[in-house]
């Protein structure tokens, strides 16, 4: 009688755990109609943060060998390579261009611009960040709503979640629109502080910033910088 209880009581611990509490997989094109503010983070978060961990994490480890090759004066070819990308001269200018953020802005950001992942530029185009495209030869998509009424706007269409962050933290690390942002970024890690230099993301300025800060407040966002 023990032995048919151990029995079934395992049969059905495995039947819960198969059929009750398995994690539901959000894809980027579908999205569950009538989504509750809950379900739409939970998916949100289901396919932007092992991205960003994975992105931050190779910015991050570039960031560290390049500040051991200048200490040590190591590998020269890699730096001046680097030097040449980001358009920079000086060791100092290279390491604030190639320190990445926390990771709590870009996912701040990321909500922000993407809806929470819903909008159509990123179900469409897998533009997180809501960057615009400018060249011809780029992968994009038109915008619904034309500039000025009369321009159309482009954004940039990526192949993939981790190509659109990648791109993020290059574009950061070298438009010199965010010259500010990088030196305050290096300087620190308060993720408060850095969010500031952002006003000239959006055309909102420092209402911007604000919201942002909040957003991060509100989700309890730097739990993912830990």
């Amino acid at each position: 009688m023990k032995y048919i209880s151990l029995v079934l009581f395992i049969s059905a611990t495995l039947f819960a755990s198969n059929n009750f509490v398995s994690t539901p997989k959000y894809t980027v094109s579908d999205i569950p109609k009538k989504m509750s503010v809950a379900t739409k983070k939970k998916r949100f978060y289901y396919l932007l943060v092992p991205a960003v961990n994975k992105i931050h994490n190779e910015f991050l480890t570039q960031y560290q060998a390049v500040k051991k090759d200048l200490k040590s004066g190591s590998n020269p070819a890699r730096v001046a390579r680097l030097k040449k990308k980001y358009n920079i001269k000086s060791d100092e200018a290279l390491l604030r261009a190639l320190k990445p953020h926390p990771k709590s802005i870009t996912l701040a950001q990321a909500a922000m611009e993407s809806a929470w992942a819903t909008s159509r530029f990123f179900i469409k185009a897998n533009n997180i960040f809501g960057v615009w495209s400018t060249n011809k030869s780029q992968a994009r998509i038109a915008a619904n709503e034309k500039r000025d009424g009369t321009k159309t706007i482009w954004l940039r269409k990526f192949a993939s979640i981790e190509d659109s962050i990648r791109d993020y933290y290059r574009m950061m690390g070298k438009a010199k629109v965010y010259k500010d942002f990088r030196i305050v970024r290096y300087q620190t890690n308060d993720v408060y502080k850095i969010v500031k230099e952002l006003d000239h993301y959006s055309e909102i300025g420092e209402k911007y910033t604000k919201e942002l800060s909040r957003m991060i407040r509100y989700n309890k966002l730097t739990q993912y910088d830990k």
